[in-house]
């Protein structure tokens, strides 16, 4: 039996984003996620997922043939060489520039890039700057 480790512990349980072109989706959050250091399962499916996020095709028995709609997702950033390597894997995977990397007037050291994914859906890597956690996250087997 395969075990999956999932991270959990904030808002979100999970977010499906139904896309036009699994495959172009596919190497863009592959790229993307990389650099984040968060790893992706690809599934026979048609659909691939990440931790929180599921990307998968109209035709994913999931999806009922339904594209989902533009989204903003943020996701976190361990520094601000991540941000910047986030939006270059982006612009060099399929990605369109929505926001090069620098600082956003939100709060203090709110460091950010944006791009639009192959869908259209705004995509964020944010660094809030430096701080302590408590856990990395929440790891549940299963």
């Amino acid at each position: 039996m395969e075990i999956h480790q999932l991270h959990r512990g904030r808002l979100i349980d999970h977010i499906q984003l139904v896309v036009q072109d699994l495959k172009a989706s596919r190497d863009f959050y592959t790229a993307i996620l990389a650099v984040l250091e968060i790893p992706v399962v690809d599934t026979a499916d048609g659909y691939f997922w990440a931790d929180e996020l599921v990307v998968s095709s109209a035709e994913s028995p999931a999806a009922l043939g339904v594209l989902t709609g533009r989204h903003h997702l943020a996701f976190q950033a361990k520094d601000r060489a991540t941000v910047d390597a986030f939006h270059n894997a982006a612009l060099t995977h399929g990605g369109r520039d929505n926001g090069a990397p620098g600082e956003r007037a939100y709060h203090p050291g709110y460091y950010a890039a944006f791009v639009l994914d192959p869908d259209g859906n705004n995509i964020e890597a944010v660094f809030h700057g430096e701080a302590k956690r408590s856990a990395p996250s929440v790891v549940v087997d299963f």
